[in-house]
């Protein structure tokens, strides 16, 4: 992957980049599974609502306005999700866990909820995740290692360093390119870049 000079979330709004698009499949894709999975939703019904939801996404993207609040982007797409359950579970309204299924999605929308919080942290943690597995081959072995231990395992800087022997600075260097590829590659799908 190469460095770009405008974030994942500014290329999709702006062009219809196929790679852009492969690279947000990529990163929505298993979070979506996963919370449908939750919903008891079977494989191929999985399938389904995750095309749904993904071409809502594609539909809808280039009129998504980021009001400035912190989760903006996660809670737009946790409503498109929502809503593409809804309309799952209206096509089977005889099915006996219809009015179950429908409560539990009543919950998720709330953003009080302890469900919606569950959404939140998952979503961050998991874009994050897998932003870092995308990024990790645009830097040398070194410099990812001393990321990696710097931030991740929280080790001292100057253990890092004599580990990798390289200097202290070394170290701080690595972790400011890592984390400034990261916070610009995550820039409007998660909110709080403060990492």
């Amino acid at each position: 992957m190469t460095s770009t000079s405008h974030s994942l979330l500014d290329q999709l709004q702006h062009g219809p980049e196929a790679i852009a698009w492969q690279r947000w499949h990529a990163l929505y894709e298993p979070l979506i599974q996963g919370w449908l999975r939750r919903h008891q939703l079977i494989s191929s019904d999985r399938d389904d609502v995750t095309q749904n939801v993904m071409t809502v996404v594609v539909r809808r993207l280039p009129d998504f306005e980021h009001n400035g609040r912190v989760g903006a982007f996660r809670n737009w797409l946790k409503t498109i999700t929502i809503n593409c359950l809804r309309d799952y579970w209206k096509e089977l309204r005889a099915h006996p866990r219809q009015a179950a299924a429908t409560g539990v999605l009543d919950e998720w929308a709330d953003d009080q909820s302890a469900v919606s919080r569950s959404w939140d942290l998952e979503h961050d943690r998991h874009l994050v995740n897998k932003l870092l597995a995308m990024l990790e081959p645009e830097f040398t072995p070194e410099t990812w290692q001393a990321f990696q231990q710097v931030v991740i395992a929280s080790k001292p800087a100057t253990e890092v360093a004599a580990d990798l022997k390289i200097t202290v600075n070394a170290v701080y260097i690595a972790k400011s390119r890592v984390l400034t590829r990261l916070r610009h590659e995550a820039a409007g799908l998660v909110d709080d870049t403060n990492f």
